[in-house]
């Protein structure tokens, strides 16, 4: 089966506030990030970091892109977690916003920090998180969790029952069946926008090409792979400097051979976006219209 590891209850999630009495407020320089590009979390948190232009406001430090601690965790971090949490008994996982004021951890749930770059600091960048449009999001977070990685980690599962292989790769095409009908008719997921959840469903889309149709046979992916309208989209986004500079394919490789222990099938051959094409390249975002 893929590398990807199963979704866990966060050890921190503390919130940026509005103001001084939230005891995390908004202050440039004050928080700094810690990803690893090879983990699709920190991708999406490195995607929406530029998107808003977070460079000189909120810095980033980049970890390996193979965890060097065990369970997942990395021994750069390891300090962070025992002065926020004494003995945290946990691996000391990526993506960390940390707070450098304090040296402790603020947050390592992803949602969260998507959100809060997006509304405490990116106020003179796009609306990446509108809203009004949370159940949306929150809608397509799961999609992205359930419907694309899960299904495919079970459609790839060495060792498991065909039928039960076969019914997650039809729930999985069910709901890329659903997104291609939906990109018919608009240019981004929630519309004419770009939005958040578009980096979630890019990053998933990256992982689900890069990672998870190694364990799957050929006539699969073959089935996957025709969604003209869905990877036309992540093509395009792979354009974008925000997405696709971001891209450490081998990183990505390496991270995922390091912790897998599945095996192989033919559809590792059968490539269906070549993101080195991307990688390094860019247009610049469209610009935003009024109204």
């Amino acid at each position: 089966m893929s590398a990807t590891p199963p979704t866990v209850v966060p050890s921190f999630r503390g919130r940026i506030g509005c103001d001084a009495r939230s005891g995390y407020y908004a202050a440039s320089h004050r928080y700094r990030l810690h990803l690893a590009l090879s983990c699709p979390y920190s991708l999406q948190i490195a995607v929406l970091h530029s998107l808003l232009g977070l460079d000189d406001t909120l810095p980033v430090t980049l970890l390996p892109a193979v965890p060097d601690a065990p369970g997942g965790g990395h021994r750069a971090l390891r300090p962070l977690y025992e002065a926020s949490s004494h003995q945290h008994p946990g691996p000391a996982t990526a993506p960390v916003l940390s707070d450098d004021w304090t040296g402790t951890i603020v947050s390592t749930h992803t949602p969260d920090i998507l959100r809060d770059l997006t509304r405490r600091f990116g106020g003179h960048g796009p609306d990446l998180h509108p809203h009004g449009a949370e159940e949306a999001i929150e809608s397509v977070g799961r999609l992205c969790e359930l419907g694309i990685t899960a299904t495919a980690q079970r459609a790839g599962r060495s060792g498991g029952a065909p039928a039960e292989r076969d019914a997650a790769l039809a729930a999985l095409l069910r709901t890329l069946d659903m997104i291609e009908r939906r990109l018919a008719s608009r240019k981004y997921l929630l519309g004419g926008e770009l939005t958040v959840v578009d980096v979630q469903l890019w990053v998933t889309l990256v992982q689900l090409d890069t990672v998870h149709r190694h364990h799957l046979d050929a006539a699969a992916v073959h089935r996957i792979t025709d969604h003209p309208r869905l990877w036309a989209y992540a093509r395009r986004l792979a354009t974008y400097p925000a997405f696709g500079t971001h891209l450490d394919l081998d990183g990505i490789a390496r991270r995922h051979h390091a912790h897998c222990r599945g095996q192989e099938a033919a559809g590792s051959a059968v490539q269906i976006v070549d993101w080195c094409a991307y990688t390094g390249l860019g247009e610049p975002e469209p610009a935003r219209q009024p109204g």
